[in-house]
């Protein structure tokens, strides 16, 4: 018997989650599961490689913050469709995918904690312990963030850890020399990247700093920031007031960062908090070091002076002193990437991201849910 599995999530942007959801999506067997994607604000460039593999897309359009039309007319879509599983993604989804799904019948209801997120406040965790005993299972990317919400009242024994997952990296379709070139970069260039949003979290003022501090010690070293958000005038500002706008680079937002991604000498990422990041995974599958903030969910990806190194939240200086540590020690340099390919291949392959969802929803489908009668 084929079951019918709704994944809705807030957008279709090209982001961590977004992107998780979209190889799911795209990579469940047919043959036992027909599979429906619901963006729950607005759909984004993700939603092409939905389409292209034949996933139906609705988008809900909500419009505000609390928006009872939307919420009605999702509880319609779900309606109509009648998912044996919906299994919701990031915070708006989950608290009106969860309750809609409820109301409308549907008995088997995952939902996904895909970062640790110490933004929200008294009621929005409210939400989350009250909605939490609504579902059969919780799922997130890595052990700290089952340690987060666990400290904050969830059921920790809800929680299903499956890492996220990343394809194989394909040769990059240019040469590195017309890459400098296309950015009117000296040959001699080493190429530093961070690709991330441009939010307070990611801390890029604090690569924007490193960077300065590694011109300090050699005159061959760009930064590469790849990303948009609401910091970026304040970020830009800062990197000219410092003087180094000949050596940070704002990019936007990209939709060619594999192409780039090989030719890379060190990736970073200063976040002071994640869920599992996408980027860093991009970065081990092409072979390119890392140097990353210590914190869970980095953790779990990057092996100190294996396949990478970590530093802690906030050391400009030692993201500058490893970097120049790497492109010093070609040897050191192609060790760390060699070992993050060969991770990547061996514990974060998106065929076992897959087989695990897999795993979980037939599991679910074949047993009776356990949380009590459906609502509605």
């Amino acid at each position: 018997m084929i079951r019918r599995i709704l994944l809705i999530i807030p957008t279709l942007d090209r982001c961590g989650a977004e992107k998780q959801l979209t190889l799911l999506a795209c990579g469940l067997p047919r043959d036992r599961f027909e599979v429906h994607v619901c963006a729950l604000t607005r759909d984004g460039p993700l939603r092409v490689p939905l389409e292209q593999a034949g996933v139906p897309v609705t988008v809900i359009g909500k419009s505000w913050k609390i928006d009872p039309l939307a919420y009605w007319r999702l509880y319609r879509h779900i309606r109509r469709l009648q998912p044996d599983l919906v299994h919701t993604w990031l915070f708006a989804a989950n608290a009106y995918g969860r309750q809609a799904a409820r109301q409308a019948g549907v008995r088997h209801v995952v939902a996904g904690e895909r970062c640790v997120d110490p933004w929200k406040r008294w009621h929005e965790l409210a939400i989350d312990r009250f909605l939490a005993r609504r579902s059969q299972q919780l799922v997130t990317n890595s052990q700290g963030v089952v340690d987060f919400y666990g400290r904050h009242g969830l059921p920790a024994d809800r929680f299903l850890v499956i890492p996220n997952a990343v394809e194989p990296a394909e040769p990059s379709p240019i040469s590195r020399d017309d890459l400098l070139a296309e950015f009117q970069l000296p040959a001699d260039t080493r190429l530093i990247a961070a690709v991330n949003r441009l939010w307070p979290q990611k801390r890029v003022k604090d690569l924007i700093w490193a960077a300065d501090l590694l011109k300090v010690a050699r005159d061959d070293t760009h930064l590469l920031i790849i990303g948009d958000g609401p910091q970026r005038w304040r970020l830009q500002r800062y990197r000219d007031q410092i003087e180094i706008a000949d050596r940070v680079h704002f990019l936007g937002e990209r939709n060619d960062v594999s192409r780039m991604m090989p030719h890379l000498d060190c990736l970073w990422l200063g976040s002071e908090y994640e869920g599992q990041s996408n980027a860093i995974l991009e970065a081990m599958a092409a072979g390119v070091p890392v140097v990353a903030t210590d914190i869970p969910g980095n953790r779990d990806l990057v092996l100190h002076e294996q396949t990478g190194f970590l530093v802690r939240v906030g050391d400009r200086a030692g993201f500058a002193r490893w970097t120049q540590y790497l492109l010093d020690h070609a040897d050191v340099a192609s060790r760390c990437g060699q070992a993050a390919v060969n991770r990547v291949r061996r514990e974060f392959s998106v065929q076992m991201m897959i087989d695990r969802h897999v795993a979980l929803y037939q599991r679910l489908l074949d047993s009776p849910a356990n949380d009590g009668p459906p609502q509605g």
